[in-house]
């Protein structure tokens, strides 16, 4: 069987290396030049949700779903996703997203938001929401997942560079810095922050995911913190990890609206992280050289899409028939012009 070295050991290499270890590839090692977990996935705000725009999302979301299942509480919680319109055009968007969600299986409702309890809704046109959705630890399903791939035999290997390691396949599931392995691919860093503010007394345990459709504005509970995200108004292309001090007081002042429990709670910490960006908010899995696959460019989603990536793309390279269609992902489809864009990129 051919040696399989999978650079990455964040949660798309690290599902990709357990994935193929159950169907019994008996020569893989798992590379990180850091360590486990240590770049983009241990940043991560930690939700999953099968609420996408795009059926290709939706159908790899559906299938992750799976796994999150399975690990769950305490490293997933199903708390939902609820996603709030405070316009009739934004409502209307929400329902045709939902209609087209529920064609694919996902139980996506209509729901009530002032049931969430501490939220203020009066700006609120309508909600949905997907209560088999919720929050999750990044790193620590990382290390669950690593831990079972190291069970079954994969070498796992830390502060090593993957082309140092003897393969017949390489494996790039770097997130942003894949393409200094694979130059070429149309990848980009793109910086993102999160800031977690509290305590707070008396959270609800079941806080959802709430979303502003309209601003992308969003909050989850952690422990007795919440943490915030929200896309920013000029997108920063730049590897440098900085925290913008001006969007930490904008996103405080929204989150006093929307979640007066919280008006004034400090913050505990802010940071930055990296998403790996394609033009179209695809990732791009398949094959890019002879004996080198790349997995990457998930645009904000890879943790969420990790289980199902990992699975297809163990099934692939073992020359199985993949769960799920990969086609979609292909790195040919830019040559094409690829006009797919994901519209849901928190």
């Amino acid at each position: 069987m051919a040696r399989i070295v999978i650079a990455g050991a964040g949660a798309v290499g690290a599902s990709i290396a357990y994935h193929l270890a159950l169907l019994g590839a008996d020569d893989v090692v798992l590379a990180e030049r850091d360590t486990v977990a240590s770049g983009a996935t241990g940043k991560a705000m930690g939700g999953f949700r099968q609420q996408f725009s795009t059926e290709a999302e939706v159908r790899l979301a559906r299938e992750s779903a799976k796994l999150f299942r399975e690990l769950g509480s305490p490293l997933f919680d199903a708390v939902g996703y609820m996603f709030l319109a405070t316009s009739d055009d934004g409502w209307a968007r929400l329902r045709a997203r939902a209609e087209m969600q529920r064609g694919l299986g996902v139980p996506v409702d209509e729901v009530d938001p002032a049931s969430v309890r501490g939220l203020r809704t009066g700006d609120v046109v309508g909600a949905v929401a997907c209560w088999e959705d919720g929050v999750a630890e990044p790193a620590a399903v990382t290390t669950e997942l690593v831990r079972r791939a190291a069970g079954l035999g994969v070498d796992v290997q830390e502060h090593t560079n993957a082309l140092d390691v003897r393969h017949d396949v390489l494996v790039v599931a770097c997130g942003a810095t894949s393409a200094e392995l694979v130059p070429g691919l149309p990848i980009r860093p793109l910086c993102r922050q999160l800031v977690d503010v509290g305590p707070l007394d008396g959270l609800p345990h079941d806080l959802p995911m709430t979303i502003e459709d309209e601003t992308t504005f969003h909050f989850r509970r952690r422990g007795d913190t919440l943490r915030l995200a929200m896309t920013e108004p000029r997108p920063r292309w730049t590897d440098e990890e900085v925290v913008d001090e001006r969007l930490v007081t904008d996103w405080r002042a929204r989150l006093a609206h929307r979640f007066p429990p919280a008006a004034d709670a400090a913050v505990v910490r802010a940071w930055a992280g990296l998403y790996d960006m394609t033009p179209d908010a695809h990732p791009v899995i398949g094959p890019a050289a002879d004996g080198v696959y790349v997995a990457c460019g998930f645009s904000g989603h890879g943790f969420m899409q990790s289980p199902a990536v990992g699975d297809a793309v163990a099934h692939e390279l073992l020359g199985l028939e993949p769960p799920v269609d990969l086609a979609p992902y292909r790195l040919e489809r830019f040559a094409d012009g690829a006009v797919f864009p994901e519209q849901i990129v928190l």
